[in-house]
């Protein structure tokens, strides 16, 4: 079996520059770099990767924990990370932590005792105190939450002007009675969507109607069971906003069994812009949320914090889009 002595005598370089090479080290030039490599395949050589985390203190390795593995939007956020990690010879470790404060604590451990070099943390009920404490004894970063005071260290999204472009979408269509199905209210981006919905709402005048509101659990049965209990209020509405792609594919799905026609009877607009929302029909209107961006930024900070990657240009905030399709009807007033 080579080693990475023959490898430097072939090469003719120094042990260190094989380490730099083989470490994807910048300061290593173009020709090198390619005479290492050359020596590496000539004799077959494959690096031992306990013998360089040994060497280097580094697994090469990053810990992800998710609120969900079988969501579109986690699954996003998990390409995101792993496409630029593994471009960079780096590795994940992935947990989920099922938005409840005692797994997402447990799965952090699980992470730390594999000796991941850094954490990516999506999660929604461990406290911001904590979430300091930890980033003091291991690198973190978080996606969709900002916490002030590791504000370089979070990427996010303007949830509340995405709520507020959603609803905003109807009222320019002309829809007045609008209701509204949204997720959990505690979760943070969450309540910022239904913040921003009522905001658009007293923007145009319109007064919010509680009896048009429905908390889900961002399910596709939370869209159903919510569109059935709004239909139940037997307060008309055309426009129906909801807190995210799923919750909106079930409402269409129960409006349709309802007997209604979208978009004629109602219009829907969603949130996230998954890949089964142009498929959708009508095709749906939603938000997009930057999901594949914000799990590519947060690889992107921990590249460059932690392996001190260069020229690496950080973006922490993103904004929500409206992407215009087919399931909004203009209606000038209630039919």
């Amino acid at each position: 079996m080579a080693t990475i002595y023959q490898v430097s005598e072939l090469a003719g370089v120094s042990l260190a520059t094989v380490s730099r090479v083989m470490n994807n080290n910048t300061k290593v030039s173009d020709k090198t770099r390619a005479k290492v490599l050359q020596a590496m395949e000539e004799l077959g050589y494959r690096p031992n990767a306990i013998a360089q985390s040994l060497a280097s203190n580094r697994t090469n390795s990053v810990g992800v924990l998710v609120s969900e593995l079988d969501g579109p939007f986690f699954g996003q956020v998990m390409e995101g990370i792993e496409n630029e990690l593994r471009l960079a010879n780096k590795h994940v470790i992935i947990t989920s932590g099922h938005s409840e404060e005692e797994k997402e604590k447990q799965c952090i451990e699980f992470l730390i005792s594999r000796r991941c070099d850094a954490l990516i943390l999506q999660v929604d009920s461990v406290s911001d105190e904590y979430l300091l404490q930890l980033s003091t004894t291991i690198p973190t970063v978080l996606i969709n939450r900002k916490v002030d005071a590791m504000a370089e260290f979070c990427t996010s999204l303007d949830n509340e002007q995405g709520g507020y472009l959603a609803t905003k979408a109807l009222i320019d269509k002309g829809h007045k009675s609008i209701a509204y199905i949204g997720g959990p209210d505690w979760k943070a981006d969450s309540h910022e969507r239904f913040v921003g919905h009522q905001r658009a709402l007293t923007e145009s005048g319109i007064e919010f109607n509680d009896a048009l509101y429905f908390q889900g659990n961002f399910k596709e049965t939370d869209g159903r069971d919510g569109f059935r209990q709004l239909m139940s209020t037997s307060i008309r509405f055309t426009g129906l906003a909801c807190g995210n792609d799923e919750m909106a594919s079930g409402a269409m799905k129960a409006a349709r069994a309802c007997g209604l026609v979208l978009p004629n009877d109602l219009s829907v607009v969603g949130f996230d812009n998954v890949t089964f929302a142009r498929y959708l029909y009508p095709e749906l209107t939603t938000i997009d949320n930057s999901a594949f961006s914000m799990g590519k930024t947060a690889a992107e900070i921990i590249l460059k914090s932690v392996y001190k990657v260069e020229d690496i240009d950080i973006q922490n905030v993103f904004e929500p889009k409206l992407i215009d399709r087919n399931s909004i009807e203009f209606t000038p007033e209630l039919k």
